[in-house]
């Protein structure tokens, strides 16, 4: 009894020894296959008649050898992605049952009939295999002993089983973990893609390959036009579907030896090995191609159609390293969008001039705003018929300390790429309503006021109820105000516009379609959207004395409005002769240098006392 006592004793402390050797193995950060080899070159060591085995199983069940290093090669090899089931030898059975599996002679036993002519000639005569599972959920692996005879296993074989199987255990959770913790520091958690500081990794080994090789490189930033719009109108869920969409998308465009990263937001990158410039246009536009399609929206039978506004740089013209090449390419991205979006645009060097006259003037642009610095001017809206006012126009105006008067065409546009533009609409709007309260209260007849609203206000804010405080607060009716928007809003299928536009007409905001026939023309959304206005565009305005075409074109938009029950507003009107044409088709008012200028709202003051006096 003291001998089998000893013994016991002595293959305990054998077994304590491999756990401490394995689990140090884990502690210090040594692959699994390496910690795997390790148990099993141990167990060998302690049972010399076993060969052992360790058998990772994938989410579709397919198994991988990971350490056998005693059993054949070719053995081992056999068992590449073969299936766990009912009767797939000891391993795969065990892992299909999630309990141990004991075949005593794999020559007899059913379970092997389809694996024992691989297995006899290589003289493995017994298995017994062990599910390795974490916590009650998932079989990660099997632990396995081969027998060269027909046998059982032996007590001592069973104890260091179990101890191996939860060693096991802790190796395949501790690589879990750790992939997890690769995954969030290196790959983007919602499309899966390589993130910023994998791409940044890449980037660095390409780059020096590239250079060292005098090759060339490219590399392409994608920003998602108006993805925003998804996330405000549809919600943030359904903006990661998309994004997982998009990337899946782009990565079947590519080669596989590109990499396709998310920055974050809307925004990816693309880094092409060997790639020259004019390649790196091709492959832009096979992305934008591959975007095409609408995308559908998990749960529903909606479909979104997505565009990309792309920049493309080359290496090394363009940039010695990541961070200046995607300087770069975001200027060369954001020309993509000033083009009109889903387009593909080169890095030029006088781009760099150009930026940095932009941010110049948003910087000025935010002080003016903060100061107080910008300014109101006003221009009459009359009938032509007797050149009676009916309203003003309020333009914004900003007149600079060192650049002079800032055309509007110059810094609305930044402030539409800066998120300035929000802030200014509010601005505008509610001087607007306190100035043409402050003219009532002086007695000054000024019938309406129109302000313009850009798309992305309605996007962005509730416009529909900032209208509505201030009239309130200025004592203002409804009837008083007309909100002049583009024809991209009212072409604009997101639920939020359309809701706000509703709730205007109801409030009895007036709704005005500004340049109406210059962009993408739609009697559709006329008849089902509450607009009672059109504004007749001055580049249909300007040659209407010499241009049939211009008269025919302005004659069909009269015709349309008026026969929607629409008033119609020519703009730009210079002449007595384009007057008297609009006047004969119909039109109902104008506004241009004709009647009066835009101006500041004392001179506005001073120009009705005299339309009065006359």
């Amino acid at each position: 009894m003291r001998d089998e006592h000893a013994t016991r004793t002595d293959e305990q402390a054998a077994i304590d020894h491999l756990q401490r050797d394995v689990l140090e193995a884990v502690a210090l950060g040594r692959p699994l296959t390496a910690v795997m080899d390790l148990l099993c070159r141990g167990v060998e060591a302690l049972a010399p008649e076993v060969l052992c085995s360790v058998l990772s199983v994938d989410a579709q069940g397919h198994v991988h050898p990971v350490a056998a290093p005693s059993l054949p090669t070719a053995f081992s090899a056999a068992l590449e992605g073969l299936s766990i089931g009912p009767q797939a030898g000891s391993c795969g059975t065990a892992a299909w049952r999630r309990e141990p599996v004991e075949v005593v002679d794999i020559a007899t036993d059913p379970l092997w009939a389809e694996f024992r002519a691989l297995a006899l000639p290589q003289g493995l005569r017994a298995c017994w295999s062990t599910p390795v599972i974490l916590g009650t959920d998932d079989v990660v692996a099997t632990f396995a002993l081969y027998y060269r005879e027909p046998r059982a296993a032996a007590p001592f074989h069973r104890r260091m089983v179990e101890a191996c199987t939860q060693l096991c255990q802790i190796a395949f959770m501790h690589d879990r973990h750790q992939r997890e913790i690769e995954r969030l520091a290196y790959f983007d958690g919602v499309t899966g893609l390589p993130n910023r500081t994998l791409l940044a990794d890449r980037a660095g080994q390409a780059l020096r390959l590239a250079q060292r090789s005098g090759t060339q490189a490219a590399l392409l930033l994608l920003d998602i036009d108006r993805f925003k719009t998804i996330n405000d109108s549809l919600g943030h869920a359904v903006g990661d579907q998309v994004l997982k969409h998009i990337s899946r998308r782009l990565l079947g465009a590519l080669r596989d030896s590109d990499t396709l990263a998310r920055l974050g937001g809307d925004e990816f990158v693309v880094l092409l090995s060997g790639c020259s410039a004019e390649d790196a246009m091709l492959v832009a536009n096979k992305l934008r191609a591959a975007l095409e399609a609408p995308i559908p929206l998990d749960g529903s039978h909606a479909r979104v159609q997505m565009t990309a506004s792309i920049g493309v740089c080359a290496f090394p013209k363009d940039g010695q390293d990541l961070d200046q090449l995607l300087k770069n390419a975001d200027i060369a991205m954001y020309e993509a969008k000033r083009a009109g979006r889903d387009c593909a645009r080169f890095f030029l060097h006088a781009m760099n001039q150009a930026l940095d006259e932009r941010l110049d003037i948003e910087a000025a642009l935010r002080h003016a705003l903060s100061h107080h610095l910008l300014q109101l001017h006003f221009q009459p809206k009359v009938r032509l018929d007797d050149r009676r006012l009916v309203g003003v126009e309020a333009l914004l105006r900003w007149h600079d300390a060192q650049r002079g008067w800032v055309p509007p065409d110059r810094f609305i546009p930044v402030a539409e790429e800066s998120g300035l533009i929000n802030a200014l609409d509010a601005w505008v709007l509610a001087e607007s309503c306190a100035q043409l309260a402050r003219w009532r209260s002086q007695g000054i007849v000024v019938p309406g006021l129109s302000v313009n609203v850009s798309p992305q206000r309605f996007h962005q804010d509730d416009v529909a109820a900032h209208a509505r405080a201030l009239l309130a607060r200025h004592g203002l009716a409804a009837s008083d105000l007309t909100l002049e928007v583009t024809e991209r809003l009212m072409l604009d299928d997101t639920s939020r516009p359309r809701e706000q536009l509703q709730q205007l007409h109801e409030m009895g905001v007036g709704v005005s379609v500004d340049d109406f026939g210059t962009g993408y023309s739609s009697l559709s959304y006329l008849k089902r959207l509450p607009v009672t206005e059109l504004k007749l565009d001055k580049s249909f305005v300007r040659d209407l004395e010499q241009d049939a075409d211009d008269r025919a074109l302005s004659s069909a938009v009269i015709g349309i409005g008026r026969s929607l029950g629409l008033t119609v507003v020519a703009e730009g009107v210079e002449t007595d002769g384009q007057r008297e044409i609009l006047l004969s088709m119909g039109c109902d008012a104008a506004q241009g240098w004709l009647f009066g200028r835009p101006m500041a709202a004392e001179a506005l003051a001073g120009w009705i006392a005299a339309q009065t006096a006359t």
